[in-house]
């Protein structure tokens, strides 16, 4: 069996799962079909808007399904006519059984975390706010529990100390190309020897850390109940997307749902409210906001919103 004899249906929805879609494509894998999420309106004309994955898959001539219900007989027949080897989960919702366990070489997904740390449906965002030191990403086989399944391949990246989930995000991204080939041409590997392939149980550890999906209510910054080394991790694990907020009086001004999208730990003390700097207190120490935007503005650095504020 080659790359080109393997059929493969993928299934994913968010820019994240791009990168790895093209990789399979541009590298000759026979990728059969797309399945996605469907398309739902947006932005102030509530026009329909396709998923990133869709528009790729559109764009290359691939056939795209997207069913609203995973378990609906039209979805799972449209499935089985591809008669697919093999399916691949990037970043897509949780499959019920009788989608997962259809191909004969099984469904395996990347997911963006160091399993078993951060199962759920936000592994990178996560892993910034509690301020880790590092994370990866993982393919794993699918089975019932939801990221739960034996492990294929896992690599591991450093987080910078100010470094975004933005910038995490692109870099997982780029990794999870390699990590998704690399995974399929191990499976072609194994099927031609005719052997089972390797993988490892996912280790059992005490303090497991999930990763919820996150609501506008969680981005919050609770100044008052963290330090200020938590809130410099709460804002960088929430920057560009889907970014933390708070309501703010600056210079005694109200300002409410203002995003911010960076702070600094600073030594300077909180009570001075200086012409070029915006400091706030936390539970233990400050910070200093770095940029931020108010509704109806464009993002902007603290000293220029103190500048058009003077």
């Amino acid at each position: 069996m080659t790359k080109k004899d393997l059929r493969i249906i993928y299934l994913g929805t968010p820019e994240f799962a791009v990168a790895s879609l093209q990789a399979l494509v541009e590298g000759g894998y026979n990728v059969v079909a797309v399945v996605t999420m469907p398309d739902k309106p947006a932005g102030r004309g509530h026009q329909m808007q396709f998923s990133d994955v869709k528009k790729y898959a559109l764009s290359v001539g691939l056939p795209v399904l997207q069913p609203e219900k995973l378990k609906d007989e039209t979805f799972i027949e449209e499935l089985r006519s591809y008669h697919a080897d093999l399916q691949i989960v990037v970043a897509f919702r949780m499959l019920p059984e009788v989608v997962w366990a259809m191909p004969r070489l099984g469904t395996f997904n990347l997911h963006a975390s160091l399993l078993p740390q951060y199962r759920g449906a936000a592994p990178i965002n996560w892993a910034v706010m509690n301020g880790d030191k590092e994370t990866g990403a993982t393919t794993f086989m699918l089975k019932h529990e939801i990221d739960t399944g034996n492990m294929i391949l896992q690599e591991r990246i450093p987080i910078g100390e100010d470094e975004n989930v933005g910038s995490v995000h692109d870099r997982l991204m780029a990794m999870g190309t390699s990590l998704v080939t690399r995974t399929v041409d191990l499976i072609i590997d194994c099927e031609n020897k005719g052997v089972e392939v390797p993988t490892t149980p996912q280790p059992e550890i005490a303090e497991l850390r999930p990763a919820p999906k996150i609501f506008k209510e969680d981005c919050e910054i609770k100044f008052n109940e963290k330090t200020a080394a938590e809130v410099h991790n709460f804002v960088r694990g929430l920057s560009p997307y889907p970014a933390a907020w708070a309501n703010l009086t600056i210079h005694g001004q109200d300002f409410e749902n203002v995003k911010i999208y960076a702070v600094e730990v600073t030594s300077a003390r909180h009570d001075v409210m200086t012409r070029n700097a915006i400091l706030i207190p936390c539970r233990e120490g400050a910070v200093s906001i770095l940029e931020l935007q108010i509704p109806g503005k464009k993002r902007m650095d603290a000293k220029s919103f103190l500048n058009g504020l003077h």
